[in-house]
């Protein structure tokens, strides 16, 4: 493949007009001296070496911001640099510059221990947490930085902080996000198609309106009674889950802990009359289906059963207190992102209105969603996608994606493009003590390296649940629409008795 962003014209192409490196930047292999680096609408704050921690190697560590504030860092190793380049995306509404986050999402140094100069940022401003949406009242210059610009300008200035350093191009360059860093990944791959040779987009939010607006204010409203109290409680969980998987834990062929595919559960809120009352009752039937109005389905997915086991922490809150994720993430949406002008500063999920609410956040929408299924100008540049989303993610619904899915390959192909659904699997894999695994039970980045690098297109990626660092099981998750099954001989815990299949 031809190699991206070859020569300093090129890796600055994402840059306003005009920008260029000063004649007397700093010579190649010199860490402190790219503090002195002249680049476009660009102020370095600081370039200092940072001696090897733990696992992590010897780097130099470039920190600055894009004007008027996007915060950014750059790892550069200084011994055994793989030759390519590295860019995280940021979660929620991001607000931090997380660049020593663990996790192997949205974060850069699990990239720098395999060698490569990684680049993240705070998606232009800081925030109390990634929940924290105040940063964008009456702010839409910022709110042009979160939706889509602080990605393209921490890439610009990455790649030219890289090549300068190195005294070449990365001959590979790759993003990786999940959430509102799936959103990112995804648009990208919209905006900027030449900027990446592979994209691994995760559990991606793709309609910041339809979903953490319309969907989450469904659930929200769905679950306050007439005098504004919570109706179904973090100790009503336990029922409901033990009930979803005795109904549907076996569709699969295997009773496994796993609901496989919850497209294919069938599972009756009503069952549990004898337990819950009727108000609770409704409360899941309305969960378990799209936010509507009318007979109009205002958003394409809905909590999918599988996903109970991660509720107290995105929906009904923990019982010790803390959680309530969804609603938090609602109410600073509504409030200052959501609308083209602010509403009162109360306004939250129960005064959403479904019938004209939607329609008034489409200026919004079409600043920050990402689901336009065409990315054919992605492809034709030899781009790869790779999306994932686990069955059992209770804050970005699943079936988004799929929809998502379907409507691209459909636009754009699915030659250059894989869809991983796993089962089990709670939102990006933060709670990896759940049935599913957990954000490091599966390699996204290796399976890209090897089919941008070598043309191994992945049909399967192969999935490993651990508990306390011993081994639970493995097995397959397959290239979508295939999907996996146990031919019923042998272990369900080792990989070798699954195989990928298509109905």
């Amino acid at each position: 493949m031809t190699t991206r962003w070859h020569g300093t014209i090129a890796a600055l192409a994402l840059a306003a007009p005009g920008a260029a490196f000063a004649q007397d930047d700093p010579a190649d292999g010199d860490c402190a001296a790219l503090a002195a680096m002249d680049l476009e609408a660009t102020n370095m704050l600081s370039a200092q070496e940072v001696t090897p921690e733990g696992d992590l190697p010897a780097f130099c560590q470039v920190r600055g911001y894009v004007r008027p504030a996007i915060n950014f860092e750059v790892r550069l190793p200084l011994d055994e640099w793989n030759g390519k380049f590295y860019m995280a995306g940021c979660g929620g509404f991001c607000g931090t510059l997380a660049s020593d986050s663990e996790d192997t999402f949205n974060a850069i140094n699990h990239a720098l221990r395999r060698g490569y100069a990684a680049a993240t940022m705070d998606g232009g401003h800081w925030g109390n947490s990634t929940a924290d949406g105040r940063w964008a009242k009456a702010n839409p210059v910022a709110e042009v930085d979160w939706a889509h610009r602080a990605v393209e300008e921490t890439t610009r200035v990455g790649k030219a902080v890289t090549e300068r350093f190195y005294a070449e191009p990365p001959e590979y360059s790759y993003f990786q996000g999940c959430s509102t860093g799936g959103r990112q990944a995804n648009m990208a791959a919209l905006r900027t198609p030449e900027a990446f040779d592979g994209i691994i987009s995760g559990a991606p939010a793709l309609d910041y309106p339809g979903l953490v607006g319309t969907a989450f204010s469904w659930i929200v409203q769905a679950n306050t009674d007439a005098d504004g109290q919570q109706i179904l409680q973090p100790e009503d969980v336990a029922t409901v889950q033990d009930a979803v998987y005795d109904a549907c834990d076996g569709d699969d062929g295997v009773e496994d802990g796993l609901i496989s595919d919850p497209q294919s559960c069938d599972f009756d809120p009503a069952s549990l009359s004898d337990t819950l009352s009727d108000e609770k009752i409704a409360v899941l039937q309305k969960w378990y289906r799209p936010a509507e109005s009318g007979d109009e389905t205002l958003y394409p997915a809905a909590v999918p059963e599988g996903s109970e086991p991660f509720w107290q922490l995105w929906l009904t809150g923990l019982e010790g207190g803390g959680g309530k994720i969804v609603p938090a993430f609602n109410r600073d949406f509504l409030r200052y992102m959501a609308f083209p002008d602010d509403p009162a500063s109360d306004f939250d999920g129960t005064d959403f209105d479904f019938s004209a609410d939607p329609q008034r956040m489409q200026p919004q929408a079409e600043l920050y969603n990402s689901d336009d299924p065409d990315i054919t100008p992605f492809y034709d540049a030899g781009g790869k996608l790779l999306m994932y989303h686990g069955w059992a993610d209770a804050i970005v619904f699943p079936g988004k994606t799929i929809d998502y899915w379907d409507r691209m390959t459909q636009a754009s192909g699915s030659e250059s493009g894989r869809l991983f659904m796993i089962p089990g699997m709670d939102h990006c894999g933060i709670q990896g003590s759940g049935p599913g695994i957990g954000q490091t039970g599966f390699d996204p980045l290796g399976a890209m390296e090897r089919w941008v690098e070598d043309g191994d297109a992945p049909e399967r990626l192969m999935t490993e649940k651990t508990t306390e660092g011993e081994s639970q099981w493995q097995r397959p998750v397959c290239a979508y629409p295939a999907r996996p099954v146990f031919d019923g001989e042998g272990d369900w815990r080792e990989a070798g008795g699954w195989s990928c299949e298509t109905d």
